[in-house]
């Protein structure tokens, strides 16, 4: 590894926000765990893992052959990023005040009859489908410097991102593995999806602040 550490923490804590906020994977997971039991939803968490796993090798090293090519792409996409994050602050936003408006939030239906084999594959199909998927990392690894991870510091990234959300979704089916707990969670989700669009608005600042020294 030669990047510094905090280029690492910065992407893991950005991805671990996202994770944690209701979404395709998450309720899938959920859902999946409530339905066919905690090995299927084990093996939708490890779906997830491998998943996101892959998305940030590609994207990483998508990134590093663009900076490389055409240096001033940082800074273009560096405004992307922010107005990506913008987008998902206002997202969160519009969630968490709705959810305080509404507290009668109802679960789906639970996947039952599902295998770990089942639960694995449908959860790798929703994270390769999921347009959030893309809009994340896009706005991650403008934040990280790719053009100067060696195969060392991506490997870490990648293999951090993987362990990360492995380790949240197995937390998710595990837990929330009874409609008791799912509902819990559900409950609290408009102060989480507020919590997260602040940090997200941070952040945009932050890397604004950047563009303009």
């Amino acid at each position: 590894m030669t990047l510094a550490i905090g280029h690492f923490l910065t992407v893991w804590t950005i991805l671990a926000l996202n994770i944690m906020t209701p979404g395709p994977n998450v309720l899938n997971t959920i859902t999946t765990a409530m339905g066919s039991g905690r090995a299927a939803g084990l093996g939708s968490a490890l779906g997830v893992g491998l998943g996101i796993g892959l998305w940030c090798l590609g994207m990483a090293l998508g990134m590093a052959a663009l900076f490389s090519l055409f240096p001033m792409a940082r800074t273009v996409l560096t405004v992307v990023a922010v107005a990506i994050l913008c987008g998902f602050a206002l997202r969160y936003l519009r969630q968490s005040l709705a959810g305080f408006r509404d507290r009668r939030l109802g679960l789906p239906p639970g996947r039952e009859g599902m295998s770990v084999a089942s639960g694995f594959w449908r959860s790798l199909s929703v994270n390769a489908l999921n347009p959030k998927a893309l809009t994340t990392w896009l706005a991650i690894l403008t934040i990280f410097p790719v053009a100067r991870a060696h195969a060392g510091d991506i490997a870490i990234l990648c293999a951090g991102a993987c362990l990360l959300s492995l380790a949240i979704h197995s937390a998710y089916a595990l837990a929330f593995s009874t409609r008791v707990a799912a509902r819990a969670y559900l409950r609290a989700a408009p102060a989480i999806n507020g919590l997260v669009a602040i940090f997200f608005l941070a952040f945009a600042a932050k890397l604004l602040a950047g563009l303009a020294r």
